[in-house]
């Protein structure tokens, strides 16, 4: 670090005091196999860390997905945390990572990029990128299921999205709702688990190969144990 302003004294006081900092090197040199971190700050301020010392690992943090277990089934949102305001190249990105991930856990994914727009019906805003990501992963090749952008209940609900969305190619509920902007995620995350009496497991923080997992501070032991057992998965079986 000692061309990005860092000097060595610096340096000591971070390995002395920042724990994020310390599992994060521990991870990077072998000693530990991955780190869970997050329950007091700010999930940025624990990113920055992460990303500046297993970034020389080769890894790059590209969204948080929450799996949110409820009634009828778990339900996916991203990307959380990470990219605020995503660009069309990001949210695919997001698209494909989540898509991975959801595989994981033994479901086949079925992506919604979630809008307020609707299949066009509003050429700006959020819809516009969304749209924009579509076309990325259209000239790609997939093998998931994925479409947009709607709206969240036209997603969830099939026989609503067959009325308004006769041409599309989605069958049944989607699982994974992948969002334009972070504060809708986290948001849609939020009430899920405040008023929907949903049991959140993650974040899940993609891109850094299993060694790097944020929590929020709102996490709850359960919530911990949850987090555990997957940054407990061998790092072959995990993206």
């Amino acid at each position: 670090m000692c061309r990005r302003g860092v000097s060595p004294d610096i340096a000591r006081a971070i390995m002395r005091t920042n724990t994020t900092a310390i599992g994060a090197v521990m991870v990077h040199r072998g000693e530990a196999d991955s780190l869970i971190c997050g329950t007091f700050g700010e999930f940025g301020w624990h990113l920055n860390y992460v990303n500046q010392v297993l970034g020389r690992d080769g890894f790059r943090p590209h969204g948080a997905l929450s799996m949110m277990i409820l009634e009828d089934g778990p339900l996916f949102i991203a990307d959380t945390q990470v990219n605020l305001h995503p660009t069309p190249e990001q949210i695919a990105e997001i698209a494909i990572g989540a898509a991975r991930h959801v595989r994981r856990f033994g479901i086949e994914p079925k992506v919604a990029l979630c809008s307020q727009s609707q299949f066009g019906n509003q050429g700006e805003g959020s819809g516009k990128r969304l749209r924009a990501a579509l076309q990325i992963l259209d000239a790609g090749n997939h093998d998931f299921v994925y479409e947009g952008e709607m709206n969240i209940d036209t997603a969830l609900d099939p026989e609503l999205r067959a009325r308004l969305l006769p041409c599309n190619r989605m069958e049944g509920a989607a699982n994974v709702l992948v969002f334009a902007h972070a504060d809708a995620a986290s948001g849609v995350r939020n009430i899920l688990k405040m008023k929907g009496d949903g049991l959140e497991v993650g974040p899940i923080l993609m891109g850094m190969g299993n060694r790097a997992h944020i929590v929020s501070p709102s996490i709850t032991a359960r919530g911990l144990l949850n987090v555990g057992a997957i940054a407990g998965t061998p790092v072959a079986h995990y993206g």
